[in-house]
């Protein structure tokens, strides 16, 4: 495998760059995983991360992984080993799902996830000055807003130990999500209504028409603003679940803003599937975007 030298560290080339999934029992080449850390307790229950540490790599950058799953579904499992066999470490985390508690309550476990991991840079090895944060479809939107509300005081939450750590994102990466809750049904065909219809009501505890106010504070679009991070969006414009638009409508809001925005539009394609989003071509443009935004 080639090998390229980035900010002071020798990181693998981006050119043999590989795509899939961690799966029960799977382990990516080259790495130290970290299972089942427990990074808060919310009422008794245990919020957790996995985290993956690439070996050979003196202080790796690190992104946080957040799986999709209609805001109801899916783990921490669900996380793509790209990033740490390109030498990025890669937090795989869990969150209180919409069938456990309602927005924000899965921002505040995230935006404590990240105040964790920054606590605990130093014993686990990687570099949490600047935190990219990432993830598909329900978990893009969550990851989105994460990354557009630095510093928000309504969605920093009080959950975990670390408060006094920040939980400031520095590049946000969108696979396929929602950035507007008061569009998505209107743009939505009549497959996707049967999806998000549902998903909505569980997320908000009613459709955004009938709670305007939390579904605006959950639409990552109403955040951006000039200090919002760079963004790398990835999105099939035959997409019956996530619209493409909502991909749109993120991308112009910074673009309004002269902000650093890209959007990979994957023409035919639809909502997921590795081939698609997850190719050599993809994930050297992903780590790219990552090392160029993390790396000083």
């Amino acid at each position: 495998m080639g090998r390229a030298a980035v900010g002071g560290d020798v990181l693998p080339d981006s050119s043999s760059v590989t795509s899939c999934f961690v799966s029960s029992g799977a382990t990516p080449a080259h790495t130290t995983v970290h299972a089942d850390i427990v990074y808060a307790t919310v009422g008794g229950t245990q919020l957790a991360l996995d985290l993956y540490v690439p070996t050979g790599v003196d202080h790796p950058p690190l992104i946080v992984w957040v799986h999709g799953g209609r805001w109801m579904l899916g783990d921490r499992s669900e996380v793509p080993i790209v990033f740490v066999e390109q030498g990025i470490a890669t937090a795989s985390v869990d969150f209180r799902q919409s069938d456990e508690a309602r927005f924000p309550a899965m921002v505040h476990d995230i935006k404590a996830a990240i105040r964790f991991l920054r606590a605990k840079a130093s014993a686990y090895g990687y570099t949490a000055d600047r935190v990219a944060i990432g993830g598909t479809s329900s978990g893009a939107h969550l990851a989105a807003l994460v990354g557009t509300t630095n510093g928000h005081m309504v969605l920093e939450g009080t959950v975990g130990d670390h408060r006094i750590q920040s939980s400031d994102v520095h590049a946000i990466l969108s696979y396929y999500g929602a950035s507007n809750l008061t569009t998505i049904l209107a743009q939505s065909t009549p497959d996707g209504l049967d999806v998000r219809v549902p998903s909505l009501e569980a997320l908000l505890g009613a459709l955004p028409d009938q709670a305007h106010e939390l579904a605006q504070l959950a639409s990552p679009v109403t955040h951006v603003n000039w200090s919002a991070p760079p963004l790398l969006l990835l999105h099939g414009d035959q997409d019956p679940q996530m619209p493409v638009d909502q991909s749109y409508e993120l991308e112009a809001a910074y673009k309004s803003r002269g902000l650093d925005v890209h959007f990979d539009v994957l023409h035919g394609a639809a909502h997921g599937g590795e081939s698609d989003f997850f190719p050599e071509e993809r994930n050297a443009r992903a780590i790219a975007f990552l090392r160029r935004t993390l790396v000083q």
